[in-house]
């Protein structure tokens, strides 16, 4: 962990709790008004569960323009649900239609992305919760009203609560990414551990970066979606987390460019003090992040942080010993190496010092970086909602299509075995009741996922979390008969069931059965026997989801081929923008030097290049990422689904070097007054390697002065592209 910042501290200001008792509140305030105030229970309970509707499509982060149009299509999808399903309650052959029918439509909504599958799941709780207790029709009109009612009020509840504590937001969205990042630090500092593993080190790094490059992209959707204009109180606040935003990615991206290779490092300099220097420097820089991050999210100020002079300048001492020794003779491209790492921790150093910085100076709206405008835009999360997406996937071979077939199906079962126990002598085997038919089937929507892995893992997070939660409950019901302690209860397990969702899935399990049972317990005291069946309604329907999760898959080796072609035609983009970029600000530079009268247009151009060079970035580490959850995901399914795993890990580790090569190219080569022909032709042959054609790089290149720092990323470049091209026709021949 890169600090020591408690976890329950962390999430506690984290915007996952903040949401979280956001959404407890909009739900529940609707029940608890017209509940308390009029005493209608049941249309309370109603209101409730049209709020929960729409609160499922309230997640934090992300752009807020999405979220606003998730909750109205759930409240008007859901009101049709509602109506629909309701009408079809007391007719037992609609029913059998009508309930796999939604069931296969709203999990195809898993092709519109996380907002879609969202929206989705929400229509599905509403058509469970409804079919609950079956509806006269003339009871029909009025229960959809409620719904619809509910789900209203709680939009506008969240409407006037992003409206007021939109700043809240912000920072709690910039305080989770710099957690993220500093996650991130203390795994890169590990390298320089020469006791550590390099293989465990490198997996870790993988995991910190897939996690720390969707807390930037929520960060990105939250802080960028709305620029400062002007000088007033809100504009000073939006610059101030601005600024840190701003700082956060110049550190990522400085860091980024210290990659090498660490086990020459440690065959060259195994007994070198710059590297426990190095890592020292790293750890403490990780720990300041994470202190500037949990005063972001406490809206203070940070006042005390550690101090990475004494680490600089010890490495500082370590260098001139090198080059007393003779390494600029004897090893100009390590020399020139650990050159680099000590000026990217001195400017690491010096990004962190100024975000410390940002958090005190609040009465500014002056941003850091002048040239930030409205091209930022282009850095938020895009989603498209199209009809056709839904048309064109209604074949086998599409995922989406299987997902959704698969769930239709064990909704048919759900209701299949709770047909069977209710009309046989099995009824005397269960307690109470009965089976409850709709429970089981809000258990399998909730624990079947469109992977198989992440079926079986929810699978048994959610057995393990009903188990725990129903043992608390029987202890709570055991311990007291206090009203009051349950309604206190009731209100600290949703707020935290809703919190935890997105953190600890399990745990959340955990509170959000307590939840229920309390409310069950509130309409019906019969608390022991409620809880056994609540337990054998989840094992059944768990039994169910990873029985049906075996019925048409789609394993994840499916997908490994096109994420890498996304990965390869990203980092091709990276190259071509960052080579762009580079050639403008050789131009602007060449221009001033000659003392050009008006290079206005060249200033122009060479701020869009650059824009775009970042943009081809963030594209990068998203399309990487999804490769590495998806490799990653494949390694907990069945051994023999796991295809090409050696030839993936590797181009999942030449894609990394790739990316992290290329960050540290471009500024070098900006830099240069002209290109020499060695590298322009290595550079063209990385060019080569990623369209997948041959190519032949140049046996030496220029390593002359300044050239030195260019040598080494440069040859990391041309191998990894070399290797990229090799394993990705491997993979597709597979």
């Amino acid at each position: 962990m890169a600090s020591r910042t408690p976890q329950l501290q962390r999430f506690f200001y984290s915007h996952h709790f903040f949401g979280g008792l956001r959404q407890a509140i909009g739900v529940m305030l609707p029940a608890l008004l017209i509940a308390g105030v009029f005493q209608l229970y049941s249309i309370g309970m109603v209101a409730a569960i049209g709020a929960a509707c729409v609160a499922i499509i309230d997640q934090p982060g992300g752009p807020r323009r999405y979220g606003t149009n998730g909750m109205l299509g759930a409240i008007f999808l859901g009101s049709i649900t509602a109506a629909v399903t309701g009408l079809a309650s007391t007719n037992n052959v609609l029913m059998w239609l009508v309930v796999p029918a939604l069931c296969f439509l709203f999990s195809m909504f898993t092709v519109f992305g996380k907002q879609g599958g969202l929206l989705g799941f929400a229509c599905l709780l509403l058509m469970t919760l409804t079919m609950r207790t079956p509806l006269d029709p003339h009871d029909v009109l009025l229960h959809t009203i409620y719904s619809f009612l509910g789900g209203l009020f709680y939009f506008a509840f969240s409407f006037l609560a992003h409206r007021l504590l939109w700043h809240r937001e912000e920072q709690q969205a910039l305080s989770v990414a710099l957690f993220a990042t500093a996650d991130y630090i203390e795994a890169r500092s590990q390298f320089y551990d020469v006791n550590a593993d390099l293989d465990a080190t490198y997996r870790k790094l993988i995991h910190a970066q897939s996690a720390m490059t969707e807390k930037h992209q929520a960060a990105r959707d939250t802080v960028l979606r709305e620029l400062p204009k002007g000088g007033g109180r809100s504009d000073r606040l939006r610059a101030a987390s601005l600024n840190v935003f701003i700082d956060m990615v110049a550190l990522l991206d400085s860091l980024v460019a210290t990659h090498t290779d660490y086990a020459t490092l440690r065959r060259m300099v195994p007994d070198s003090d710059v590297l426990i220097f190095a890592r020292d420097a790293l750890h403490k820089l990780a720990e300041n992040v994470s202190h500037i991050a949990l005063n972001i999210a406490r809206n203070r100020r940070v006042k005390e942080r550690n101090s990475v002079k004494a680490e600089i300048r010890a490495i500082e001492y370590e260098m001139e010993k090198y080059r007393e020794a003779g390494l600029v003779e004897k090893e100009p491209e390590v020399y020139a190496l650990l050159i680099q790492v000590l000026r990217r921790i001195r400017n690491a150093t010096r990004l962190v010092d100024r975000m410390a910085e940002h958090t005190s100076n609040t009465n500014s709206a002056e941003l850091v970086d002048m040239r930030v405008n409205k091209a930022l835009d282009r850095f938020l999360s895009r989603q498209t909602w199209r009809i056709g997406m839904l048309t064109s996937n209604l074949r086998l071979d599409s995922p989406h299509f299987r997902y959704a077939s698969r769930v239709a199906i064990a909704a048919l079962l759900a209701m299949t075995i709770t047909a069977v126990v209710s009309y046989t002598s099995l009824r005397e085997l269960v307690p109470g009741q009965g089976l409850h038919g709709y429970w089981i089937i809000l258990t399998i929507l909730v624990i079947m996922k469109p992977g198989f892995a992440l079926t079986r893992q929810r699978n048994g997070w959610r057995l393990a979390g009903t188990l725990i939660g129903c043992v608390l409950a029987l202890i709570l019901f055991n311990v007291t008969d206090s009203p009051n302690i349950y309604l206190a209860m009731l209100v600290v397990t949703c707020v935290l069931g809703y919190s935890l969702i997105q953190v600890n899935y399990m745990v959340s399990a955990v509170f959000n059965t307590v939840f229920v049972l309390l409310v069950f317990h509130f309409l019906s005291p019969t608390t022991n026997v409620l809880i056994v069946e609540r337990l054998l309604d989840t094992l059944i329907a768990c039994g169910i989801a990873l029985l049906c999760s075996y019925i048409l898959p789609w394993w994840e080796h499916n997908f490994m081929g096109s994420l890498a072609n996304a990965v390869q035609k990203a980092d091709r983009e990276f190259l071509k923008t960052g080579l762009h970029y580079a050639a403008l600000t050789r131009a602007q530079a060449a221009a001033r030097a000659s003392g050009a009268p008006d290079s206005s247009t060249l200033d122009a151009e060479q701020q869009e290049a650059e824009v775009r060079w970042r943009l081809a970035r963030k594209n990068v580490y998203i399309a990487f990422a999804n490769f590495a959850g998806a490799f990653y995901r494949m390694m907990d399914e069945p051994v023999k689904r796991q295809n090409d795993v050696p030839a993936l890990n590797n181009l999942m580790i030449q894609f990394h070097v790739l990316a992290l090569q290329i960050s540290a190219a471009i500024p070098i080569l900006a830099s240069l007054q002209t290109v020499p022909q060695g590298v322009q032709e290595s550079l063209d042959a990385v060019g080569t390697y990623l369209e997948g054609n041959d190519a032949n790089p140049p046996a030496s290149i220029e390593t002359e002065g300044e050239l030195a720092s260019l040598a080494y990323p440069l040859r990391q470049m041309v191998k990894a592209a070399q290797l990229v091209r090799q394993e990705i026709r491997g993979v597709a021949a597979a």
